[in-house]
């Protein structure tokens, strides 16, 4: 078998870039330097900046259908933490994704809701935050990737950047969140590794920094060149395979990959002849800012890439992060407690109907039973019995860390965006709100079950999974539904009737373009007699205005007078 030439370069730029560290050509690869903390032991309690140093929390994000479920229960399998990976199937599948634990999600094979999972890896306590890829269940989403400290981008290597990968990508910018890519499927047919890292970089505006490179795709997929370690790594199929199960090959010039491949091996040298020579060499310091990200190749469904990307989050990912928390910025090995809710989940245990708020630890040390000032209220409370999680699998704690995620058992009181503080004076920033795009009637299949579709419209609600609103005559008439996208509907009637006993009926409107709407009543009142125009009321009495369409709320807000429209609750 002869060996093919070395493919042409196409006049790629991504690595061409003026300006941009790179090394010489043909020079041997620089170890990356591992993340170490800056805490001062002088001046924090030693156990807490331990502790504190030991933690990772991140977050997967994707466009659905990217293999970013698959991908979390392989970083649960390689962890440990599990011993057999569910895989998303069809509906009679007995298999199901461990992060996906809501009876919808196993029947619709999507995650229509956020997963908490924590396990220990090399030393470190690693909590990982599996979010929803629908981007109908984006807001869920937003709200989580503001209680991390990194993510790891999912990307398919056929379809390359898609549109919900644009927008989470922009969310975690908010914060300048360090992104690990992982570029998933490459044992299937999938576009040339160049020309995605081109898109990457031109499409999302973050530096490319190959840590692997893939050997073929689909059918010819052999494996991936590690360019920091300087050895490949084969690939064999396998959806169970552990790490020990893969070949390492050291050395780019080994006799074993000639005689092992010896129609791929002149393009791999050349292709990594090119990174090495143009390609920005990884720079910790660049990855923590936000504008360069690590990248990874492999295939999620068969394990192979999976421990390196976990490898890179404890070797390279921030532990605990500074917050800011109002008046003041919080450092994590502050001794005070303190945290902000993220999520509320309803039933989680259908048995118990109870409701759980997801708390973020952002500083101090938790110990179990201890009292916390909720600052909204400004009420004492109790932190009784606090739960950690493997997806719906809940244990209780007695203590926890800066970075961790904890469970409280609440009775209402809570709401998301909440500070609990052993310090009265500090708030969390908000956690960003969106508008709903679409709304829907609820029309009750059987009256007599009305208090319990009040109840469950309630409390999906305060978990933020929809918004609802009631009529002029408040909630005698049948309230009103509004969602970021058309599927929460259908989960949403789902749960309404699995989980509430409340089956029920949506009756789609025409209005698309919510304002909450501060002013004189009497030029309220003006607006909301005019045609395409509709008053309603959120669940705390505020006024909204829907409008059928932009040019409808567009000659609305010209309109003379006082009042001020707002795109969230003010």
């Amino acid at each position: 078998m002869t060996a093919s030439p070395p493919r042409p370069f196409h006049g790629r730029r991504l690595l061409f870039r003026a300006g941009r560290p790179h090394r010489p050509r043909g020079a041997a690869p620089t170890p990356a330097r591992r993340f170490t903390t800056t805490l001062d032991t002088r001046t924090h309690p030693p156990e807490l900046v331990r502790d504190v140093a030991a933690r990772r929390t991140f977050a997967i994000i994707s466009h659905p259908d990217a293999g970013k479920t698959t991908l979390t229960e392989k970083l649960l399998l390689f962890g440990g933490a599990i011993q057999l990976a569910g895989t998303v199937k069809s509906r009679k599948s007995a298999r199901h994704a461990t992060s996906d634990w809501m009876e919808v999600e196993k029947q619709r094979g999507i995650s229509v809701t956020s997963s908490v999972m924590q396990f220990p890896y090399e030393g470190h306590t690693i909590n990982l935050l599996d979010t929803p890829g629908h981007q109908d269940f984006s807001e869920d989403t937003y709200r989580v990737l503001t209680a991390v400290d990194a993510a790891v981008m999912v990307i398919d290597a056929a379809k390359g950047v898609e549109a919900q990968t644009i927008k989470l990508l922009e969310v975690c910018r908010l914060r300048n969140t360090p992104i690990i890519t992982f570029v998933n499927k490459m044992d299937r047919e999938v576009r040339e590794p160049l020309a995605l890292l081109e898109e990457i970089e031109s499409v999302l505006k973050i530096d490319c920094a190959p840590i692997s490179w893939p050997i073929g795709m689909g059918k010819t997929f052999r494996g991936v060149y590690h360019l920091l370690n300087d050895r490949l790594m084969r690939f064999t199929p396998g959806e169970e395979k552990r790490s020990d199960d893969t070949e390492l090959i050291q050395g780019l010039d080994n006799p074993r990959l000639d005689a092992l491949f010896p129609g791929e091996m002149a393009a791999l040298r050349h292709d990594i002849d090119l990174i090495r020579g143009a390609a920005p060499a990884f720079s910790l310091d660049e990855f923590l800012a936000g504008r360069q990200s690590p990248v990874f190749f492999g295939s999620g469904i068969n394990n192979f890439g999976v421990q390196e990307v976990l490898q890179a989050l404890v070797d390279w990912a921030p532990p605990p992060q500074p917050r800011d928390g109002g008046p003041r910025i919080v450092e994590p090995a502050e001794p005070p407690f303190s945290g902000f809710v993220f999520k509320i989940q309803a039933n989680m245990d259908p048995r118990h109907r109870d409701r759980i708020a997801f708390v973020r630890i952002c500083s101090g040390h938790y110990e179990g039973g201890m009292s916390v000032t909720h600052v909204r209220s400004g009420k004492e409370i109790r932190l009784a019995a606090p739960q950690q999680f493997m997806a719906r699998e809940r244990t209780q704690v007695e203590e926890a860390w800066p970075g961790d995620v904890v469970g409280i058992i609440d009775r209402g009181m809570l709401r998301i965006g909440d500070t609990l503080s052993e310090s009265r004076r500090l708030a969390f920033q908000d956690i960003p709100r969106f508008p709903p795009e679409h709304f829907a009637r609820v029309l009750p299949a059987d009256p007599l079950r009305r208090k319990q579709l009040d109840t469950g419209l309630r409390q999906l609600s305060e978990e933020g999974a929809a918004q609802v609103f009631y009529g002029e005559d408040g909630t005698g008439q049948a309230p009103i539904v509004g969602a970021v996208g058309m599927l929460q509907f259908d989960v949403m009637q789902f749960r309404l009737e699995n989980e509430y006993n409340a089956p029920c009926r949506l009756e789609p409107l025409k209005y698309g373009h919510p304002r909450w709407v501060t002013g004189p009543e009497e030029d309220i009142d003006t607006l909301a007699r005019r045609t395409g125009v509709q008053r309603v009321f959120d669940s705390k009495g505020a006024p909204v205005l829907l409008f059928e369409t932009s040019w409808t709320l567009r000659t609305a807000m010209e309109r003379p007078g006082k009042v001020a429209f707002h795109d969230v609750a003010p």
